[in-house]
Protein backbone atom coordinates (compact mmCIF):
# COMPACT_ATOMS: atom_id res chain seq x y z
CA UNK A 1 0.00 0.00 0.00
CA UNK A 2 1.18 3.69 -0.77
CA UNK A 3 2.56 5.84 1.94
CA UNK A 4 0.27 8.54 0.78
CA UNK A 5 -0.21 11.76 2.66
CA UNK A 6 -3.90 11.69 4.21
CA UNK A 7 -5.96 14.70 3.04
CA UNK A 8 -8.57 17.08 4.29
CA UNK A 9 -11.43 14.47 6.03
CA UNK A 10 -9.19 11.51 5.47
CA UNK A 11 -8.95 11.49 2.10
CA UNK A 12 -5.77 10.32 0.71
CA UNK A 13 -3.26 12.55 -1.32
CA UNK A 14 -2.02 11.30 -4.20
CA UNK A 15 1.68 12.10 -3.95
CA UNK A 16 3.41 13.03 -7.60
CA UNK A 17 6.91 13.19 -8.53
CA UNK A 18 7.94 15.36 -11.59
CA UNK A 19 11.28 14.75 -13.52
CA UNK A 20 12.61 17.71 -15.43
CA UNK A 21 16.05 19.55 -15.63
CA UNK A 22 14.18 22.61 -16.36
CA UNK A 23 13.44 24.54 -13.30
CA UNK A 24 10.19 26.73 -15.22
CA UNK A 25 9.28 23.73 -16.80
CA UNK A 26 8.81 21.67 -13.26
CA UNK A 27 7.10 24.25 -11.21
CA UNK A 28 4.68 25.10 -14.36
CA UNK A 29 3.76 21.54 -13.29
CA UNK A 30 3.74 21.81 -9.87
CA UNK A 31 1.53 24.45 -9.90
CA UNK A 32 -1.06 22.61 -11.78
CA UNK A 33 -0.61 19.58 -9.97
CA UNK A 34 -0.93 21.37 -6.72
CA UNK A 35 -4.12 23.51 -7.43
CA UNK A 36 -5.50 20.29 -8.07
CA UNK A 37 -4.94 18.90 -4.73
CA UNK A 38 -1.89 16.31 -5.41
CA UNK A 39 1.51 16.57 -3.28
CA UNK A 40 4.23 17.25 -5.78
CA UNK A 41 7.60 16.60 -5.47
CA UNK A 42 10.63 17.18 -7.81
CA UNK A 43 13.77 15.84 -9.29
CA UNK A 44 16.25 17.73 -11.60
CA UNK A 45 17.48 14.26 -13.54
CA UNK A 46 16.89 10.34 -13.09
CA UNK A 47 19.55 10.09 -10.73
CA UNK A 48 17.74 11.98 -7.99
CA UNK A 49 14.38 10.80 -9.17
CA UNK A 50 15.33 7.34 -8.41
CA UNK A 51 16.89 8.06 -5.55
CA UNK A 52 14.05 9.83 -4.08
CA UNK A 53 12.00 6.88 -5.53
CA UNK A 54 13.54 4.07 -3.52
CA UNK A 55 13.23 6.21 0.04
CA UNK A 56 9.88 6.61 -0.63
CA UNK A 57 7.79 5.62 -3.95
CA UNK A 58 5.32 7.88 -5.42
CA UNK A 59 1.64 7.36 -6.92
CA UNK A 60 2.70 8.95 -10.40
CA UNK A 61 5.50 10.03 -12.12
CA UNK A 62 5.96 12.52 -14.65
CA UNK A 63 9.09 12.33 -16.56
CA UNK A 64 11.12 14.40 -18.79
CA UNK A 65 12.59 12.27 -21.95
CA UNK A 66 15.83 14.41 -22.38
CA UNK A 67 17.78 15.12 -18.67
CA UNK A 68 21.86 15.44 -18.06
CA UNK A 69 23.20 12.32 -16.27
CA UNK A 70 20.22 9.92 -16.30
CA UNK A 71 17.76 10.83 -19.04
CA UNK A 72 14.02 9.94 -18.96
CA UNK A 73 14.12 5.95 -20.60
CA UNK A 74 17.15 5.26 -17.97
CA UNK A 75 14.99 6.40 -15.30
CA UNK A 76 12.30 4.50 -16.13
CA UNK A 77 14.81 1.18 -17.09
CA UNK A 78 15.98 1.22 -13.78
CA UNK A 79 12.54 2.28 -11.95
CA UNK A 80 10.68 -0.65 -13.41
CA UNK A 81 14.04 -3.30 -12.39
CA UNK A 82 13.54 -2.01 -9.28
CA UNK A 83 11.76 -4.71 -6.17
CA UNK A 84 9.08 -2.25 -5.38
CA UNK A 85 5.29 -1.33 -5.82
CA UNK A 86 5.50 -0.11 -9.70
CA UNK A 87 2.85 2.71 -9.79
CA UNK A 88 2.18 4.44 -13.61
CA UNK A 89 4.42 7.11 -15.19
CA UNK A 90 3.79 9.74 -18.15
CA UNK A 91 6.77 10.51 -19.90
CA UNK A 92 6.64 14.30 -21.60
CA UNK A 93 8.80 15.07 -24.22
CA UNK A 94 9.58 17.72 -27.11
CA UNK A 95 10.44 14.75 -29.40
CA UNK A 96 7.25 13.96 -31.81
CA UNK A 97 9.08 11.41 -33.89
CA UNK A 98 7.06 8.05 -34.31
CA UNK A 99 9.11 6.26 -32.67
CA UNK A 100 9.91 8.33 -29.87
CA UNK A 101 6.33 7.07 -28.00
CA UNK A 102 7.08 4.03 -28.75
CA UNK A 103 10.60 4.06 -26.78
CA UNK A 104 8.87 5.78 -23.96
CA UNK A 105 6.36 2.47 -23.90
CA UNK A 106 9.33 0.25 -24.38
CA UNK A 107 11.28 1.92 -21.29
CA UNK A 108 7.96 1.42 -19.21
CA UNK A 109 6.20 4.83 -19.79
CA UNK A 110 2.64 4.33 -19.44
CA UNK A 111 1.54 7.65 -21.25
CA UNK A 112 2.95 9.95 -23.78
CA UNK A 113 3.12 13.91 -24.02
CA UNK A 114 4.57 15.86 -26.70
CA UNK A 115 5.68 19.56 -25.10
CA UNK A 116 4.39 21.82 -24.61
CA UNK A 117 1.69 20.23 -22.72
CA UNK A 118 -1.94 22.61 -21.62
CA UNK A 119 -2.53 21.75 -17.95
CA UNK A 120 -6.27 20.16 -18.98
CA UNK A 121 -4.52 17.65 -21.02
CA UNK A 122 -1.51 16.86 -18.09
CA UNK A 123 -4.55 16.55 -15.81
CA UNK A 124 -6.85 14.09 -17.88
CA UNK A 125 -3.54 11.96 -18.38
CA UNK A 126 -2.77 11.96 -14.44
CA UNK A 127 -6.75 11.56 -13.83
CA UNK A 128 -6.29 8.42 -16.54
CA UNK A 129 -3.12 7.15 -14.70
CA UNK A 130 -4.49 7.54 -11.31
CA UNK A 131 -7.82 5.45 -11.94
CA UNK A 132 -9.28 9.12 -10.81
CA UNK A 133 -12.67 10.32 -12.47
CA UNK A 134 -12.03 13.09 -15.28
CA UNK A 135 -12.79 16.47 -14.42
Amino acid sequence: MMDSLIGKEGTTTKRILIVEDAATVRMYYRSILESSGYAVEEAMNGIEALEKTLDTPFDLYVVDVNMPKLNGYGFMNELRQQEISQQPAIMISTEAAPGDEAAAYRAGANGYLVKPVQPARLLTYVHLMLGEAIQ
